[in-house]
Parts: C-alpha cells; structure tokens; sequence
C-alpha cells in the first residue's frame, strides 16, 4: 500500500512540475524517440516550435531575463522624460521603451505564448492599435522629422498602451469605457 501511495505522489509532483512549466511557458517534455523515422516528423515544426525548442531557458535565466529587459524598458521610458521637450528623441525613447518591456514578458511565458496570447481575439483590436502607433510614432519621429505629429503619435501610442494594458484586467476596459461615457456625458 505504500508502494501506491508513493506512486500516487510521484504522479501529483510530476504533475505539479509540468503545470508550473506550462505557467512559465517552458515546454513540457514529451516522450521522445529516437527513432529514425521521426525525422520527417521534426521537419514539419514551424519555425517557432523549432526556435522555442532551440532556445530553451532555466527559470533561474527567464527571470533574470525578463528584469534586465524590464529594467531597461523602464529606464528608457522614464529617460525619454528628460527630453520631453524634444519630440523627436521623446518617442524613440519612448517608442524603444515600450517595446523592452513588453518583450521583457516573452522570457517569462515564452515568445510563442506572448504571441499568441497578443492575438487573443479578445485583445487583437488593442495589439494591433499598440503597434500602429509605435511605428507611426517612430514614422514621425525618423522621417517626418515634425515635431507636432511625432507628439500627437505619442499621446496615440500611450493612449493604445493603457487600452493594451487593460485587456489583460479583467472587465477593466468595460469599466473605464463606462466612466468615460460617464463624464462625458453633457445630459443631466
């Protein structure tokens, strides 16, 4: 009776480890063969089965990963604070910011679950506001070189952010949607 119960544990401990892989975004390991056969099987993977595969990271590396990036993402958008007053360096600063920190989360659930997880129907509207507004805003800033429309793609682009950000809040973005109706409502 030991011997089952002892099982049974093993089983609830290999269960728990690949539950907290999966939460990580590691990939939990298959039974592999060896067989040669196989081998047209592994050429069918798409690339990001094959990069995820190939860039596999321990959990002490992801996180270690996902604050050097954040740390950083963080520095360049508070940095771009100093120089506000020229548009031009605000949203390259700005713009390469957000991008550090929302890869940063890549380390920690995997870039192939961020990805997906970024076209989520539920979000796929705010991921696709979010990038359009950083390459409009980097547009402007590189090209255009107009000062006026660099700014008005910032305010775009940290207007997308905080929708973006919303979307992974439950009920979040319904509820604002009601305050601002709310306050800009003229009847009374």
């Amino acid at each position: 009776m030991d011997k089952i119960s002892g099982a049974f544990e093993k089983v609830k401990n290999y269960q728990a480890v690949e539950k907290m892989k999966m939460l990580v975004g590691m990939e939990v390991d298959d039974e592999e063969s060896t067989d040669v056969n196989n081998s047209t099987d592994e050429s069918s993977f798409s690339f990001m089965d094959d990069f995820n595969r190939n860039c596999t990271l321990s959990t002490k590396q992801r996180i270690q990963g996902f604050v050097i990036c954040f740390v950083a993402g963080l520095t360049c958008t508070f940095l771009s604070m100093l120089v506000f007053f020229n548009p031009i360096k605000f949203g390259i600063a700005f713009t390469l910011g957000n991008l550090l920190a929302i890869g940063s989360t890549a380390f920690l659930i995997g870039p192939k679950r961020q990805v997906a997880m970024m076209l989520d129907p539920v979000r796929i509207y705010a991921t696709a506001l979010y990038l359009a507004s950083m390459i409009i805003a980097l547009f402007c800033a590189l090209y255009v070189h107009n000062k006026l429309l660099t700014l008005l793609a910032i305010i775009l682009e940290f207007g997308a952010l905080t929708w973006y950000s919303l979307s992974y809040i439950p009920f979040a973005r319904s509820m604002v949607s009601r305050v601002m109706v709310s306050c800009l409502d003229t009847e009374f």
